[in-house]
């Protein structure tokens, strides 16, 4: 049985996946981005949680975050494409920020834009997008 955490990432990772761009989680960069644009899912970092007890309860704000890339070479405005990107993955986040009940909020930060040069070819307009998952759990491994 798959720990909450995990169940958490799965769900996100569902969410994202109904975006129009190829949605992949844990995998590196490929040599090609798609048309659509690429959004690669990391873990990220659980942190240290707080601490309920009676009943023993761990709240963690884990930081997963999102790599977003787009190189579309037909399109004439990748920064367009970019910002639009963006902002599905936004809307896609606030159709549920419960991930149907599995998190208690679930928030995503200001895109952090990356420098990601193509040597020979079209730069890649790139940026780390976190996202905060708010859960609780009885077992600090889960």
């Amino acid at each position: 049985m798959p720990t909450p955490r995990e169940t958490i990432l799965a769900a996100l990772l569902a969410r994202l996946s109904t975006l129009p761009a190829t949605v992949l989680r844990g995998e590196v960069l490929p040599e090609r981005v798609p048309a659509g644009g690429l959004v690669i899912l990391r873990d990220g970092e659980p942190g240290e949680p707080e601490v309920t007890l009676s009943p023993l309860v761990y709240h963690y704000q884990h930081r997963a975050e999102l790599e977003v890339i787009v190189q579309d070479k037909t399109s004439p405005d990748r920064d367009a494409d970019f910002d639009t990107l963006t902002a599905n993955i936004g809307a896609a986040i606030a159709t549920d920020q419960t991930l149907g009940g599995l998190c208690d909020w679930v928030e995503a930060e200001a895109p952090r834009p990356v420098d990601l040069p193509v040597e020979g070819g079209q730069a890649l307009k790139a940026a780390v997008i976190p996202v905060v998952l708010h859960y609780s759990t009885t077992d600090p491994l889960g």
